[in-house]
Protein backbone atom coordinates (compact mmCIF):
# COMPACT_ATOMS: atom_id res chain seq x y z
CA UNK A 1 0.00 0.00 0.00
CA UNK A 2 1.14 3.54 -0.70
CA UNK A 3 -0.57 5.61 2.15
CA UNK A 4 0.87 3.28 4.90
CA UNK A 5 2.88 3.77 8.26
CA UNK A 6 4.14 7.09 8.25
CA UNK A 7 3.03 8.15 4.72
CA UNK A 8 -0.81 8.06 5.89
CA UNK A 9 -1.11 11.81 5.25
CA UNK A 10 1.94 12.03 2.20
CA UNK A 11 -0.04 15.13 0.54
CA UNK A 12 -1.48 16.75 3.67
CA UNK A 13 1.49 19.35 3.78
CA UNK A 14 0.30 20.32 -0.11
CA UNK A 15 -3.10 20.92 1.15
CA UNK A 16 -4.51 24.91 2.82
CA UNK A 17 -3.59 28.25 2.37
CA UNK A 18 0.79 27.42 2.89
CA UNK A 19 0.99 25.17 0.17
CA UNK A 20 2.50 27.03 -2.54
CA UNK A 21 5.18 27.98 -0.06
CA UNK A 22 5.75 24.47 1.28
CA UNK A 23 6.31 23.38 -2.78
CA UNK A 24 8.35 26.34 -2.87
CA UNK A 25 10.53 24.98 -0.44
CA UNK A 26 10.67 21.67 -1.96
CA UNK A 27 11.73 22.91 -4.80
CA UNK A 28 14.94 25.17 -3.36
CA UNK A 29 15.77 22.63 -0.89
CA UNK A 30 16.18 19.87 -3.93
CA UNK A 31 18.08 22.31 -5.94
CA UNK A 32 20.26 22.51 -2.90
CA UNK A 33 20.52 18.69 -2.77
CA UNK A 34 20.43 17.33 -5.98
CA UNK A 35 21.93 20.05 -8.77
CA UNK A 36 24.21 22.16 -10.00
CA UNK A 37 24.19 23.81 -7.00
CA UNK A 38 24.50 21.44 -4.49
CA UNK A 39 27.89 20.47 -2.44
CA UNK A 40 28.02 17.08 -2.31
CA UNK A 41 31.10 16.80 0.11
CA UNK A 42 28.23 18.53 3.14
CA UNK A 43 25.00 17.60 4.13
CA UNK A 44 22.54 20.27 5.15
CA UNK A 45 22.11 20.82 8.46
CA UNK A 46 18.74 22.17 10.44
CA UNK A 47 20.00 25.88 10.69
CA UNK A 48 20.83 25.84 6.96
CA UNK A 49 17.55 24.34 5.68
CA UNK A 50 15.99 26.69 7.69
CA UNK A 51 17.36 29.11 6.04
CA UNK A 52 16.82 27.84 2.60
CA UNK A 53 12.99 27.40 3.72
CA UNK A 54 13.19 30.88 5.28
CA UNK A 55 14.50 32.19 1.71
CA UNK A 56 11.78 30.44 -0.33
CA UNK A 57 8.63 31.43 2.25
CA UNK A 58 9.75 34.84 1.18
CA UNK A 59 9.37 33.80 -2.51
CA UNK A 60 6.32 32.19 -2.65
CA UNK A 61 2.78 33.91 -1.60
CA UNK A 62 0.13 32.49 0.70
CA UNK A 63 -3.08 31.55 -0.65
CA UNK A 64 -6.19 32.93 0.76
CA UNK A 65 -8.77 30.42 -0.09
CA UNK A 66 -8.17 26.97 1.85
CA UNK A 67 -7.04 26.66 5.10
CA UNK A 68 -5.01 24.10 7.66
CA UNK A 69 -6.75 21.62 9.64
CA UNK A 70 -7.97 23.45 12.87
CA UNK A 71 -6.95 26.94 11.61
CA UNK A 72 -9.44 29.76 13.25
CA UNK A 73 -9.98 33.23 12.21
CA UNK A 74 -8.07 34.26 15.21
CA UNK A 75 -5.57 32.12 13.95
CA UNK A 76 -5.19 33.95 11.15
CA UNK A 77 -1.39 34.91 11.48
CA UNK A 78 -0.42 31.96 13.35
CA UNK A 79 3.54 32.51 12.33
CA UNK A 80 5.24 35.49 14.02
CA UNK A 81 8.15 35.92 11.28
CA UNK A 82 9.46 33.51 8.48
CA UNK A 83 12.06 31.55 10.14
CA UNK A 84 8.53 30.21 12.65
CA UNK A 85 6.95 29.31 9.49
CA UNK A 86 9.94 27.68 8.17
CA UNK A 87 10.70 25.19 11.37
CA UNK A 88 6.50 24.21 10.99
CA UNK A 89 6.93 23.53 7.39
CA UNK A 90 10.01 21.44 8.33
CA UNK A 91 8.35 19.65 11.16
CA UNK A 92 5.50 18.93 8.83
CA UNK A 93 7.80 17.74 5.64
CA UNK A 94 9.59 15.41 8.45
CA UNK A 95 6.11 13.98 10.39
CA UNK A 96 4.21 12.71 6.99
CA UNK A 97 7.03 11.41 5.25
CA UNK A 98 8.65 13.75 2.66
CA UNK A 99 11.79 14.56 4.69
CA UNK A 100 13.88 12.01 6.60
CA UNK A 101 15.62 12.91 10.16
CA UNK A 102 18.55 10.82 10.20
CA UNK A 103 21.10 11.31 13.40
CA UNK A 104 24.89 10.31 12.93
CA UNK A 105 25.89 8.01 16.38
CA UNK A 106 29.55 9.47 16.21
CA UNK A 107 29.18 13.31 15.66
CA UNK A 108 25.68 13.70 17.30
CA UNK A 109 24.92 15.86 14.18
CA UNK A 110 21.21 15.76 12.51
CA UNK A 111 20.49 16.06 8.88
CA UNK A 112 17.49 15.72 6.83
CA UNK A 113 17.63 14.08 3.48
CA UNK A 114 14.54 13.55 1.25
CA UNK A 115 12.86 10.37 1.68
CA UNK A 116 12.83 8.13 -1.29
CA UNK A 117 9.20 8.82 -2.15
CA UNK A 118 9.66 12.65 -0.97
CA UNK A 119 12.26 13.26 -3.83
CA UNK A 120 10.48 11.38 -6.54
CA UNK A 121 7.79 13.43 -6.36
CA UNK A 122 9.38 16.65 -6.02
CA UNK A 123 11.37 16.24 -8.99
CA UNK A 124 8.44 17.10 -11.17
CA UNK A 125 7.28 19.62 -9.34
CA UNK A 126 11.05 21.55 -10.01
CA UNK A 127 11.11 20.31 -13.54
CA UNK A 128 8.01 21.86 -14.16
CA UNK A 129 8.92 25.25 -14.31
CA UNK A 130 12.77 24.54 -15.06
CA UNK A 131 14.27 26.70 -17.82
CA UNK A 132 16.99 24.28 -18.48
CA UNK A 133 17.23 22.19 -21.97
CA UNK A 134 16.75 18.99 -21.71
CA UNK A 135 17.63 16.32 -24.53
CA UNK A 136 14.53 14.20 -24.50
CA UNK A 137 15.08 14.23 -27.99
CA UNK A 138 17.97 11.76 -27.74
CA UNK A 139 15.77 9.06 -26.79
CA UNK A 140 15.15 7.32 -30.30
CA UNK A 141 19.00 7.15 -30.43
CA UNK A 142 19.44 6.35 -27.48
CA UNK A 143 17.42 3.10 -28.02
CA UNK A 144 18.90 2.37 -31.48
CA UNK A 145 22.50 2.60 -29.78
CA UNK A 146 21.64 0.36 -26.65
CA UNK A 147 20.16 -1.95 -28.75
CA UNK A 148 23.37 -1.89 -31.12
CA UNK A 149 25.53 -2.58 -28.12
CA UNK A 150 23.43 -5.66 -27.19
CA UNK A 151 23.71 -7.21 -30.04
CA UNK A 152 27.63 -6.62 -30.46
CA UNK A 153 28.57 -7.36 -26.55
CA UNK A 154 25.61 -9.44 -25.34
CA UNK A 155 24.84 -7.29 -21.93
CA UNK A 156 21.37 -7.81 -20.88
CA UNK A 157 21.69 -4.80 -19.07
CA UNK A 158 21.79 -2.68 -22.96
CA UNK A 159 18.18 -4.59 -23.54
CA UNK A 160 17.04 -3.23 -20.55
CA UNK A 161 18.50 0.56 -21.15
CA UNK A 162 16.86 0.14 -25.01
CA UNK A 163 13.54 -1.27 -23.25
CA UNK A 164 12.93 2.09 -21.05
CA UNK A 165 14.61 4.38 -23.42
CA UNK A 166 11.97 3.14 -25.94
CA UNK A 167 9.38 3.96 -23.45
CA UNK A 168 10.45 7.27 -22.60
CA UNK A 169 9.96 7.89 -26.39
CA UNK A 170 6.33 7.58 -26.09
CA UNK A 171 6.08 9.74 -22.97
CA UNK A 172 8.40 12.50 -24.57
CA UNK A 173 5.61 12.47 -27.51
CA UNK A 174 2.75 13.22 -25.11
CA UNK A 175 4.53 15.44 -22.76
CA UNK A 176 5.48 17.20 -25.83
CA UNK A 177 1.51 17.67 -27.35
CA UNK A 178 0.38 18.66 -23.61
CA UNK A 179 2.97 21.39 -23.60
CA UNK A 180 1.91 23.14 -26.79
CA UNK A 181 -1.47 22.94 -26.31
CA UNK A 182 -0.36 24.71 -22.96
CA UNK A 183 1.08 27.30 -24.58
CA UNK A 184 -1.96 28.18 -27.27
CA UNK A 185 -3.96 28.62 -24.23
CA UNK A 186 -1.55 30.77 -22.13
CA UNK A 187 -1.13 32.71 -25.46
CA UNK A 188 -5.40 33.20 -25.79
CA UNK A 189 -5.06 34.20 -22.29
CA UNK A 190 -2.35 36.55 -22.19
CA UNK A 191 -3.82 38.29 -25.16
CA UNK A 192 -7.34 38.69 -23.63
CA UNK A 193 -5.78 40.23 -20.41
CA UNK A 194 -3.42 42.44 -22.04
CA UNK A 195 -3.48 43.33 -25.90
CA UNK A 196 0.19 43.99 -26.61
CA UNK A 197 1.31 43.32 -30.47
CA UNK A 198 5.33 43.01 -29.51
CA UNK A 199 4.77 40.78 -26.49
CA UNK A 200 2.93 38.43 -28.06
CA UNK A 201 5.16 38.28 -30.51
CA UNK A 202 8.16 38.15 -28.69
CA UNK A 203 6.75 35.25 -26.76
CA UNK A 204 5.84 33.06 -29.99
CA UNK A 205 9.68 34.07 -31.22
CA UNK A 206 11.21 33.61 -27.71
CA UNK A 207 9.07 29.73 -27.89
CA UNK A 208 10.76 29.12 -30.98
CA UNK A 209 14.21 30.01 -30.47
CA UNK A 210 14.35 28.81 -27.06
CA UNK A 211 12.35 25.39 -27.04
CA UNK A 212 11.26 24.54 -30.79
CA UNK A 213 15.27 24.71 -32.23
CA UNK A 214 16.85 22.96 -29.82
CA UNK A 215 14.37 20.18 -29.03
CA UNK A 216 11.17 20.39 -31.37
CA UNK A 217 13.02 20.94 -34.78
CA UNK A 218 16.16 17.76 -34.24
CA UNK A 219 12.56 15.65 -33.01
CA UNK A 220 11.27 16.52 -36.35
CA UNK A 221 14.60 16.03 -38.55
CA UNK A 222 17.36 14.58 -37.45
CA UNK A 223 16.35 12.52 -34.25
CA UNK A 224 13.10 11.93 -35.69
CA UNK A 225 11.17 8.61 -34.96
CA UNK A 226 10.89 7.79 -38.61
CA UNK A 227 14.50 7.81 -39.38
CA UNK A 228 15.74 5.82 -37.10
CA UNK A 229 12.91 2.77 -37.55
CA UNK A 230 14.12 0.85 -40.10
CA UNK A 231 17.50 0.88 -38.56
CA UNK A 232 16.12 -0.53 -34.84
CA UNK A 233 13.97 -3.07 -36.31
CA UNK A 234 17.04 -4.30 -38.78
CA UNK A 235 19.11 -4.51 -35.01
CA UNK A 236 16.18 -5.93 -33.79
CA UNK A 237 15.42 -8.69 -36.56
CA UNK A 238 19.61 -9.30 -36.07
CA UNK A 239 19.14 -10.24 -32.55
CA UNK A 240 16.42 -12.28 -33.04
CA UNK A 241 18.56 -14.42 -35.52
CA UNK A 242 21.18 -15.31 -32.86
CA UNK A 243 22.17 -18.51 -31.84
CA UNK A 244 19.76 -20.36 -29.74
CA UNK A 245 22.42 -20.67 -27.18
CA UNK A 246 22.99 -17.54 -26.62
CA UNK A 247 19.09 -16.44 -26.55
CA UNK A 248 19.12 -19.24 -23.81
CA UNK A 249 21.83 -17.67 -21.97
CA UNK A 250 20.11 -14.11 -22.05
CA UNK A 251 16.78 -15.43 -21.09
CA UNK A 252 18.17 -16.65 -18.19
CA UNK A 253 19.85 -13.76 -17.19
CA UNK A 254 16.78 -11.83 -17.73
CA UNK A 255 14.52 -13.85 -15.63
CA UNK A 256 16.80 -13.48 -12.87
CA UNK A 257 17.38 -9.70 -13.46
CA UNK A 258 13.22 -9.58 -14.20
CA UNK A 259 11.33 -11.50 -12.10
CA UNK A 260 8.10 -9.48 -12.18
CA UNK A 261 7.90 -10.04 -15.96
CA UNK A 262 7.67 -14.10 -15.69
CA UNK A 263 4.68 -15.43 -17.21
CA UNK A 264 3.91 -18.71 -18.04
CA UNK A 265 5.00 -19.71 -21.85
CA UNK A 266 5.99 -15.83 -22.12
CA UNK A 267 10.00 -15.46 -23.02
CA UNK A 268 10.78 -12.15 -21.58
CA UNK A 269 13.39 -11.50 -24.74
CA UNK A 270 10.70 -11.89 -27.26
CA UNK A 271 8.62 -9.65 -25.12
CA UNK A 272 10.91 -6.92 -24.89
CA UNK A 273 11.68 -6.76 -28.50
CA UNK A 274 8.25 -7.09 -29.44
CA UNK A 275 7.11 -3.95 -27.04
CA UNK A 276 10.29 -1.76 -28.77
CA UNK A 277 9.02 -2.36 -31.95
CA UNK A 278 5.25 -1.88 -31.16
CA UNK A 279 6.51 1.74 -29.23
CA UNK A 280 8.48 2.11 -32.41
CA UNK A 281 5.08 1.73 -34.51
CA UNK A 282 2.79 4.01 -32.33
CA UNK A 283 5.31 6.70 -32.33
CA UNK A 284 5.95 6.72 -36.12
CA UNK A 285 2.26 6.38 -37.28
CA UNK A 286 -0.04 7.92 -34.02
CA UNK A 287 2.30 10.24 -31.72
CA UNK A 288 4.70 11.58 -34.84
CA UNK A 289 1.61 12.87 -36.47
CA UNK A 290 -0.04 14.13 -33.24
CA UNK A 291 2.94 16.14 -32.58
CA UNK A 292 2.93 17.97 -36.37
CA UNK A 293 -0.70 18.18 -35.99
CA UNK A 294 -0.07 20.44 -32.78
CA UNK A 295 2.43 22.31 -33.75
CA UNK A 296 0.78 23.88 -36.52
CA UNK A 297 -2.27 24.39 -34.95
CA UNK A 298 -0.21 26.33 -32.01
CA UNK A 299 1.86 28.05 -34.93
CA UNK A 300 -1.76 28.94 -36.62
CA UNK A 301 -3.24 30.67 -33.89
CA UNK A 302 -0.05 32.79 -33.38
CA UNK A 303 0.31 34.11 -36.55
CA UNK A 304 -3.86 35.11 -36.39
CA UNK A 305 -3.47 36.60 -33.04
CA UNK A 306 -0.48 38.69 -34.40
CA UNK A 307 -2.30 39.42 -37.51
CA UNK A 308 -5.48 40.41 -35.80
CA UNK A 309 -3.51 42.52 -32.97
CA UNK A 310 -1.39 44.07 -35.61
CA UNK A 311 -4.39 45.10 -37.64
CA UNK A 312 -6.48 46.87 -34.60
CA UNK A 313 -2.96 48.68 -33.59
CA UNK A 314 -2.83 50.35 -37.24
CA UNK A 315 -3.61 53.98 -37.49
CA UNK A 316 -4.87 53.83 -40.92
CA UNK A 317 -8.22 51.95 -41.35
CA UNK A 318 -8.34 52.12 -44.71
CA UNK A 319 -11.17 53.14 -47.74
CA UNK A 320 -14.07 51.57 -45.97
CA UNK A 321 -13.48 53.22 -42.34
CA UNK A 322 -12.72 56.52 -44.50
CA UNK A 323 -15.84 55.97 -46.27
CA UNK A 324 -18.29 55.26 -42.87
CA UNK A 325 -16.73 58.52 -41.14
CA UNK A 326 -17.81 60.21 -43.80
CA UNK A 327 -21.28 58.84 -43.66
CA UNK A 328 -21.60 59.58 -39.95
CA UNK A 329 -20.67 63.47 -40.91
CA UNK A 330 -23.33 63.85 -43.81
CA UNK A 331 -26.60 65.63 -42.61
CA UNK A 332 -29.31 63.60 -45.00
CA UNK A 333 -28.09 60.03 -43.69
CA UNK A 334 -31.68 59.20 -43.18
CA UNK A 335 -32.69 59.55 -47.30
CA UNK A 336 -29.13 58.50 -47.98
CA UNK A 337 -29.64 55.02 -45.91
CA UNK A 338 -33.40 54.65 -47.00
CA UNK A 339 -32.12 54.75 -50.80
CA UNK A 340 -29.10 52.61 -50.12
CA UNK A 341 -31.77 50.43 -48.81
CA UNK A 342 -34.41 50.54 -51.96
CA UNK A 343 -30.88 49.50 -54.13
CA UNK A 344 -29.64 46.55 -51.65
CA UNK A 345 -33.21 45.50 -51.66
CA UNK A 346 -32.49 42.64 -54.38
CA UNK A 347 -28.90 42.16 -53.27
CA UNK A 348 -27.57 39.05 -52.24
CA UNK A 349 -24.32 38.43 -50.97
CA UNK A 350 -22.39 35.05 -51.28
CA UNK A 351 -19.26 34.28 -49.98
CA UNK A 352 -16.49 31.74 -50.93
CA UNK A 353 -16.83 28.58 -49.34
CA UNK A 354 -12.48 28.98 -47.48
CA UNK A 355 -12.54 25.01 -47.76
CA UNK A 356 -12.51 25.13 -51.56
CA UNK A 357 -9.96 27.98 -51.69
CA UNK A 358 -6.58 27.27 -51.75
CA UNK A 359 -2.71 28.54 -52.48
CA UNK A 360 -1.44 26.85 -55.86
CA UNK A 361 2.54 25.70 -55.16
CA UNK A 362 4.61 23.86 -56.73
CA UNK A 363 3.89 20.27 -57.26
CA UNK A 364 6.26 17.94 -55.07
CA UNK A 365 7.61 14.21 -55.35
CA UNK A 366 5.38 12.22 -53.00
CA UNK A 367 7.40 9.73 -50.78
CA UNK A 368 6.84 6.15 -51.46
CA UNK A 369 5.51 3.96 -48.74
CA UNK A 370 7.72 1.00 -49.07
CA UNK A 371 5.92 -0.72 -45.92
CA UNK A 372 3.58 -3.40 -46.16
CA UNK A 373 0.25 -2.31 -44.16
CA UNK A 374 -2.20 -4.89 -43.55
CA UNK A 375 -6.08 -4.24 -44.76
CA UNK A 376 -7.80 -2.62 -41.93
CA UNK A 377 -11.69 -3.14 -42.08
CA UNK A 378 -13.37 0.13 -41.03
CA UNK A 379 -15.51 -0.30 -37.22
CA UNK A 380 -18.85 0.02 -36.85
CA UNK A 381 -18.20 3.56 -35.51
CA UNK A 382 -16.62 5.31 -38.04
CA UNK A 383 -19.30 4.05 -40.31
CA UNK A 384 -21.98 5.38 -37.96
CA UNK A 385 -19.82 8.92 -38.00
CA UNK A 386 -19.90 9.03 -41.58
CA UNK A 387 -23.75 7.87 -41.89
CA UNK A 388 -24.44 10.75 -39.69
CA UNK A 389 -21.85 13.54 -40.89
CA UNK A 390 -23.92 12.61 -44.44
CA UNK A 391 -27.32 13.33 -43.26
CA UNK A 392 -26.41 16.62 -40.95
CA UNK A 393 -25.17 18.11 -44.90
CA UNK A 394 -28.00 16.55 -46.25
CA UNK A 395 -30.19 18.15 -44.08
CA UNK A 396 -28.83 22.00 -44.53
CA UNK A 397 -28.77 21.74 -47.80
CA UNK A 398 -31.09 24.28 -49.56
CA UNK A 399 -31.20 25.80 -53.09
CA UNK A 400 -33.41 27.68 -55.56
CA UNK A 401 -35.61 24.71 -56.58
CA UNK A 402 -36.74 24.00 -52.83
CA UNK A 403 -37.69 27.64 -52.42
CA UNK A 404 -39.80 27.46 -55.92
CA UNK A 405 -41.30 24.41 -54.65
CA UNK A 406 -42.32 25.61 -51.27
CA UNK A 407 -43.71 29.20 -52.79
CA UNK A 408 -45.73 26.85 -55.09
CA UNK A 409 -47.13 25.04 -52.87
CA UNK A 410 -48.07 27.52 -49.97
CA UNK A 411 -49.77 29.54 -53.03
CA UNK A 412 -51.77 27.22 -54.59
CA UNK A 413 -54.05 29.01 -56.59
CA UNK A 414 -53.91 32.34 -54.93
CA UNK A 415 -51.32 35.10 -56.16
CA UNK A 416 -50.16 36.32 -53.19
CA UNK A 417 -49.10 35.52 -49.35
CA UNK A 418 -47.95 37.47 -46.84
CA UNK A 419 -44.76 36.50 -45.00
CA UNK A 420 -46.70 35.50 -41.47
CA UNK A 421 -49.31 33.00 -43.26
CA UNK A 422 -46.70 30.83 -44.61
CA UNK A 423 -47.15 27.35 -43.53
CA UNK A 424 -44.36 25.79 -41.43
CA UNK A 425 -44.92 22.02 -40.88
CA UNK A 426 -41.31 20.70 -40.74
CA UNK A 427 -37.78 22.13 -40.33
CA UNK A 428 -37.69 22.35 -44.27
CA UNK A 429 -40.15 25.23 -44.14
CA UNK A 430 -38.58 26.79 -41.33
CA UNK A 431 -35.60 26.94 -43.67
CA UNK A 432 -37.68 28.05 -46.70
CA UNK A 433 -39.47 30.76 -44.57
CA UNK A 434 -36.37 31.89 -43.57
CA UNK A 435 -35.46 32.49 -47.04
CA UNK A 436 -38.06 33.47 -48.21
CA UNK A 437 -37.14 37.03 -49.04
CA UNK A 438 -34.49 35.37 -51.80
CA UNK A 439 -37.71 34.89 -53.79
CA UNK A 440 -37.48 38.37 -55.56
CA UNK A 441 -33.77 37.56 -56.32
CA UNK A 442 -34.27 34.36 -57.21
CA UNK A 443 -37.17 35.21 -59.60
CA UNK A 444 -35.08 37.72 -61.59
CA UNK A 445 -33.49 35.44 -63.80
CA UNK A 446 -36.24 36.23 -67.06
CA UNK A 447 -38.53 33.22 -66.67
CA UNK A 448 -42.06 33.74 -66.36
CA UNK A 449 -43.93 34.93 -64.19
CA UNK A 450 -41.53 36.37 -61.57
CA UNK A 451 -42.25 37.23 -57.60
CA UNK A 452 -42.55 40.55 -56.01
CA UNK A 453 -41.40 41.36 -52.33
CA UNK A 454 -43.17 43.98 -50.67
CA UNK A 455 -42.53 45.73 -46.96
CA UNK A 456 -45.51 46.56 -45.42
CA UNK A 457 -43.69 48.00 -42.26
CA UNK A 458 -45.33 45.98 -39.67
CA UNK A 459 -43.80 43.30 -37.60
CA UNK A 460 -44.50 39.66 -36.69
CA UNK A 461 -43.96 36.70 -34.79
CA UNK A 462 -44.02 33.44 -34.36
CA UNK A 463 -43.04 30.21 -32.65
CA UNK A 464 -39.88 29.88 -34.11
CA UNK A 465 -39.33 33.98 -34.53
CA UNK A 466 -39.23 36.17 -31.65
CA UNK A 467 -39.77 39.03 -34.38
CA UNK A 468 -39.48 39.48 -38.14
CA UNK A 469 -40.27 42.17 -40.95
CA UNK A 470 -43.56 41.44 -42.49
CA UNK A 471 -43.72 41.34 -46.65
CA UNK A 472 -45.93 40.30 -48.99
CA UNK A 473 -45.25 37.37 -51.89
CA UNK A 474 -47.10 38.68 -54.80
CA UNK A 475 -46.97 36.59 -58.16
CA UNK A 476 -47.12 38.69 -61.27
CA UNK A 477 -46.61 38.55 -65.03
CA UNK A 478 -44.21 40.73 -67.07
CA UNK A 479 -45.09 43.23 -69.04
Amino acid sequence: MFFADSYQHFFRPLTGKYREQVVECLRLLYERLYTAKADYGESLGREQILEIFAEALTRAPQLDSGGEPGDTPESEKRFRGPREQAVWVLNSLVEYGWLEKLVDSASLTVSFPFSRRGRLFTQPLVELNSTRVRTRHRNTRNTLNSLEAFASRGEVYDLIDAWEYSERIVADFTDMVAELEERKRELVREVEAQILVQQATDEFFAFMESRFQPDLAIRLSADSVEKHRDSIGKVIAQIRRKDNDKKADWERRLRQQLPELMTEGQSILWLMLDTIEDRMRRACEVKLPALRQALQGFTKRAEIIIRQLSYLQSNTGGAFTDLCHSLGQADNKSDLLEQLGADMAAFQLRLFDPKQTQLWQRSRRQPVNTFVEDDVPMSDDNHRDILLQQLLDQAFNFNSSDLRQYLSETLGSGERVSSRDLPLRDARDLLAMSHALEAAAVSQDGSEPFMEVTFTGEMASNDYFQQFDEFTLELKKRD
